[in-house]
């Protein structure tokens, strides 16, 4: 079945009844009941705070909550002169039908700004509010990004993947790619709204590796504004990320083939501006769980090194190797050994052709391999030390580029 919108009959009703607005913030929720009521609240205090001789817009695009989230939204009462839409988005299930209606509705009310954030974010303030959306209205910039105080072992996919592709791949640092609290330009929320993906898996996952790297290459303006900390729902890399790894290594390779053209004439990065503001906060602390890890990835040898041993070359290889023999001390993945290894894998998925899912399967206890060293080689770091690992780690994706574009047209 093909969505021609996102939006259902009803909402669109309401739109049309509120006509236009300067702003429009959007929630994608599901089964957020606990955390809802404080987002908005800090929403509607943020737009009255900062914004209030605005006309502002609160959409929550709901995905069928089967929990209390949309009774709350609409119960929470918000300030005088701003707007609440609660709705359930048409198509499939998922952030990005979620986003795609909340572009849609930028377009249809007019607006000059339009932020979007989490549902389940527990540390939120009211000054987020100006904090993404002071960019777009004052500095006519058309993409924000968030940049976010994290403990060191939370967002192990954005510091060990998606932070270094992007900087590597499309030439701009842009710390959190994937940090999913954003705010827009009405011309970008169009084009996004215009792109033929929402019946692609990018509509179910995705969806925020896919704005930034459509917002790079579309040549839009681009900023980041530091949010401070982001206390959320973490989760242990080993416990539970295993489906996000494999969900945004599959939008970001699928991504270089449709931008193959793009990337391949990048070279370095540049930084892009990036506003600072008072922030006196902790990150809190995260448990990892270093056993687990190493659990998953000797299971994982175990079970796929026949594999490993075609899809990698053979240096990669005898390394992978030598970690399964290795004991929680000694246990090391060399950095360039990770850059080698996430190249080529996307080299392989280039040419695999089919059951590329089953592909990043069969991979992900490397994940767990890479996420071990890494938390071996900062446990006595600070957050703050550990962020110069990344920086280091994504400034070696770029000087190994050369090695990309190599097994990229030899694979």
């Amino acid at each position: 079945m093909r969505f021609n919108t996102a939006l259902r009959g009803y909402t669109a009703k309401r739109i049309e009844e509120i006509e236009w607005a300067d702003i429009l913030v959007g929630i994608p929720s599901y089964n957020n009941e606990r955390t809802i009521a404080h987002v908005i609240q800090m929403l509607t205090h943020g737009l009255h705070k900062h914004y209030r001789d605005l006309r502002a817009v609160i959409l929550v695009a709901d995905g069928g909550s089967t929990d209390d989230t949309r009774e709350m939204a609409r119960e929470f009462e918000i300030k005088p002169w701003q707007e609440k839409i609660v709705s359930i988005y048409r198509g499939p299930g998922g952030k990005g039908s979620a986003l795609r209606s909340i572009f849609e509705t930028a377009e249809r009310l007019h607006v000059r700004a339009v932020a979007m954030v989490d549902s389940d974010l527990r540390s939120i303030n009211d000054d987020w509010v100006q904090y993404l959306l002071q960019p777009v209205l004052e500095g006519s910039f058309d993409f924000v990004a968030p940049v976010y105080l994290r403990h060191k072992y939370d967002g192990t996919i954005t510091n060990n993947i998606v932070y270094n592709l992007t900087r590597a791949l499309y030439g701009k640092r842009i710390r959190q790619p994937i940090g999913g609290d954003f705010a827009l330009s009405r011309k970008l929320a169009k084009h996004y709204a215009e792109q033929e993906v929402w019946e692609s898996e990018v509509s179910r996952y995705g969806i925020d590796i896919w704005m930034t790297t459509s917002a790079i290459t579309g040549g839009f303006k681009l900023c980041q504004s530091n949010l401070g900390v982001k206390v959320h729902d973490a989760k242990d890399p080993g416990q539970h990320l295993a489906p996000m790894f494999r969900q945004v290594i599959w939008t970001l390779f699928t991504l270089m083939e449709q931008n193959e053209s793009y990337w391949k004439a990048v070279k370095g990065s540049v930084s892009v501006p990036s506003f600072e503001h008072p922030l006196k906060t902790e990150p809190e602390d995260i448990k990892v769980n270093l056993e687990g890890l190493l659990r998953h990835f000797k299971v994982g040898y175990r079970q796929f090194s026949a594999l490993w041993k075609e899809i990698f070359c053979a240096e990669s290889f005898a390394e992978i190797k030598k970690l399964a023999r290795a004991g929680k001390k000694s246990f090391h993945l060399p950095t360039e050994v990770w850059v080698q290894i996430l190249y080529e894998l996307a080299a392989t998925f280039h040419a695999w052709p089919q059951n590329r899912m089953k592909l990043l399967d069969l991979v992900t206890p490397l994940y767990y391999a890479r996420v071990a060293s890494f938390v071996r080689q900062s446990w006595s770091m600070s957050s703050e030390e550990a962020e110069q690992l990344v920086e280091e780690q994504a400034q070696m994706f770029e000087d190994n580029k050369t090695y990309l574009l190599q097994v990229w047209d030899k694979k």
